[in-house]
């Protein structure tokens, strides 16, 4: 399968964008802090981080023996307009990080699938959907 992913005019020095990307969180991002309300104000409740499962899911449904993750695009490689762009210098360097992120996530997945959990995967941008976003979630907990 190929995967089209597309370089952008990189804006920032390099120093810049290190001291940018030392910024960005892997946990309690934006994206998950919206969901993670969203759902309690439904009334799950949940663990998070849980470093005793494999890609320490964001979310763990420890009674359905189910975990969400949310994933950044960027960070990822989802197939998105922000997924498909990497920073024009040192691209390589970046289409490795995400390709190693991606062999990660999908290990983290099959083990979590042969210790009998169900997984979900939400992205970053779908989480600007809203209700349609709960819903599917809610839908996936309550299977």
């Amino acid at each position: 399968m190929k995967t089209r992913i597309e370089s952008v005019t990189d804006f920032m020095s390099a120093k810049q964008r290190s001291a940018h990307m030392a910024k960005i969180r892997s946990k309690d991002t934006k994206p998950e802090l919206l969901l993670r309300k969203a759902l309690h104000t439904a009334g799950y409740r949940y663990r998070i981080h849980d470093r005793r499962l494999p890609g320490k899911p964001d979310l763990v449904f420890a009674g359905r023996r189910k975990v969400v993750f949310v994933n950044g695009c960027f960070w990822h490689g989802h197939r998105c307009s922000v997924g498909d762009r990497l920073p024009k210098s040192n691209t390589e360097f970046w289409a490795e990080k995400r390709r190693r992120n991606q062999s990660r996530d999908e290990k983290a997945l099959q083990q979590l699938e042969a210790l009998g959990w169900e997984s979900l995967v939400v992205w970053e941008c779908e989480v600007n959907a809203g209700q349609k976003l709960i819903e599917e979630v809610k839908g996936f907990l309550d299977e």
